[in-house]
């Protein structure tokens, strides 16, 4: 992986679970790598906008906007968006194959990368059963996750004041904890043999924050991971190779050049 923040331009770039409207989200960090990379296609893999939080409290930060506003920019400068709306923004659902500011919704899509290759892009949330057949129960564990992040980022402030860098502690538990390493491979194999039955090459996804390219069973499976935890972003180069960039490490990789 390339550290350096210089400009790069990929043929595409694909992003998820954002999350904006909430304390967790990581604006910032989404809002610089907007900056410094530029694409002909841009997938918005849902939970772009946590509409979820934002009916209990209103929490709209100027990054946030800021986020929205060079989104809406590349559109405007030639970037073909498309958003495919996950769980936390469904309201969005129902505005399939409509046009918005240059922005696509589109509830799933596929794309063909450089080399040939068929990928179908969803946000993932049917593959998961929580969400699917007991939502009372998402909603619980969504107040958990926040807490747990607001934690987190209480946490981080204390790290880089002693000159350590960003840490996840929901990363770290989930791949400790033998529950949610099995939850989360179940939701793969069952997002990859979605892909296998629609006859395609491999998936995109998000939804679970688990950055991921493998392939299961001859299915190419993608998760960009997300903008709370990781900081992540899947891109795929002008040869159609697919990548995984960690946001935050390039950025403290940097930080650590110019010191």
């Amino acid at each position: 992986m390339n550290h350096a923040r210089a400009a790069h331009r990929y043929r595409a770039i694909f992003i998820s679970d954002v999350h904006l409207g909430t304390r967790g989200c990581k604006a910032e960090f989404l809002l610089d790598f907007l900056r410094h990379n530029e694409s002909e296609f841009l997938y918005l893999v849902g939970d772009i906008i946590d509409c979820w939080r934002l009916r209990r409290s209103w929490y709209w930060r100027q990054s946030h906007n800021d986020v929205v506003q060079k989104i809406l920019r590349k559109a405007r400068k030639g970037t073909h968006v498309v958003y495919v709306p996950g769980n936390h923004d469904e309201p969005l659902r129902d505005y399939n194959d409509m046009q918005f500011g240059g922005i696509t919704v589109l509830n799933e899509t596929l794309h063909e990368t450089a080399d040939g290759r068929k990928l179908l892009v969803v946000h993932g949330d049917d593959f998961d059963g929580i969400v699917k057949y007991a939502r009372w129960l998402a909603y619980l564990g969504d107040w958990a996750y926040n807490w747990m992040v607001r934690a987190n980022h209480w946490f981080n402030i204390a790290r880089r004041q002693m000159g350590y860098p960003y840490w996840s502690l929901s990363a770290y538990l989930k791949q400790r904890v033998k529950d949610a390493v099995k939850y989360i491979d179940d939701y793969e194999h069952a997002v990859a043999e979605e892909a296998r039955r629609r006859g395609v090459d491999g998936v995109v996804c998000g939804h679970i924050h688990k950055a991921e390219i493998r392939t299961i069973e001859g299915v190419l499976y993608c998760n960009d991971g997300d903008w709370v935890e990781s900081c992540t972003a899947l891109v795929e180069h002008w040869d159609g190779r697919l990548e995984i960039v960690n946001w935050a490490e390039v950025r403290q990789a940097s930080m650590l050049e110019l010191a």
